[in-house]
C-alpha cells in the first residue's frame, strides 16, 4: 500500500486479472487488449470492470487462476477505501507544500494520484502496438522501450510473454531489467521465494 498509495491495487484482484490476461491475450477474454477497445481509456474502463468484478467475486473465476494468489479482503478493502486514497492524494500535495515546490511541480501531482492507471495504459495498450519483438507470440506484445527506466522492466512486455515465469523480463545484452536485482535481493533475504524452473 506504502509504494502504490492512492493506485493501490489488491494483488488478488491484480494476480487473477494478470493471469487470465496471459491466458487469453488479445482475445474477447483478455480483460486488456487493445485488439478491442478504439482508445485506451475504454480499454481501462474495461479494465477496472473486469478487476472489481473479480475482487468483488461478481464473475466465476477458473481455479487455475486463483490457485496460490495471495487474498488479503479485509486489508484490501481498507487500502482501496476512498478515505485511504484521498489520504494518499492529500499527502502527496503536503509532500510538496512542505518542500516547497515550485510551481510547475504541481503539475505532477495528478500522476501521482493516477499512476497505476498511467502503468496500465503504457504496457497495457502502447506496448502491445508500439515496440519491437524479440520472440514470435501468438499475442500482439511488444517491447516497448529498448532501455526501460521508465516502467521498471515491464515494457519488455514481448520478453514477458514469451517467457512468462521468468522474473528476469530482460533478454538482449541492452535490456536491463532494474526490478530483477531487487527480486533476487528479497530472496536471498528470505521474504520471496523464487520457483526454479
Amino acid at each position: 500500500m506504502i509504494t502504490q498509495g492512492s493506485s493501490y491495487l489488491s494483488a488478488y484482484g491484480y494476480g487473477v486479472m494478470h493471469r487470465m490476461h496471459h491466458a487469453f491475450a488479445d482475445t474477447e477474454k483478455d480483460p486488456h487488449s487493445p485488439k478491442y477497445d478504439k482508445t485506451a481509456m475504454l480499454m481501462m474502463m474495461r479494465t477496472k470492470d473486469v478487476y472489481q468484478n473479480i475482487n468483488k467475486h461478481k464473475i466465476e473465476v477458473e481455479e487455475k487462476f486463483t490457485k496460490g494468489v495471495p487474498k488479503w479482503q479485509s486489508f484490501d478493502d481498507f487500502a482501496s477505501s476512498w478515505p485511504v486514497r484521498l489520504f494518499w492524494a492529500a499527502f502527496y500535495v503536503t509532500f510538496y507544500v512542505a518542500f516547497d515546490a515550485e510551481w510547475w511541480m504541481y503539475f505532477l501531482l495528478p500522476i501521482h494520484f493516477l499512476m497505476g492507471p498511467i502503468h496500465g495504459v503504457v504496457i497495457n495498450w502502447c506496448a502491445h502496438k508500439y515496440g519491437y519483438r524479440n520472440f514470435e507470440v501468438s499475442d500482439t506484445s511488444k517491447n516497448f522501450l529498448p532501455i526501460d527506466v521508465l516502467m521498471m522492466g515491464e515494457s519488455y512486455h514481448n520478453n514477458h510473454h514469451a517467457h512468462g515465469a521468468n522474473p528476469n523480463f530482460g533478454h538482449k545484452w541492452f535490456e536491463i531489467d532494474p526490478t530483477y536485482p531487487i527480486i533476487l535481493l528479497l530472496n536471498r533475504l528470505g521474504i520471496i521465494k523464487l520457483k526454479k524452473t
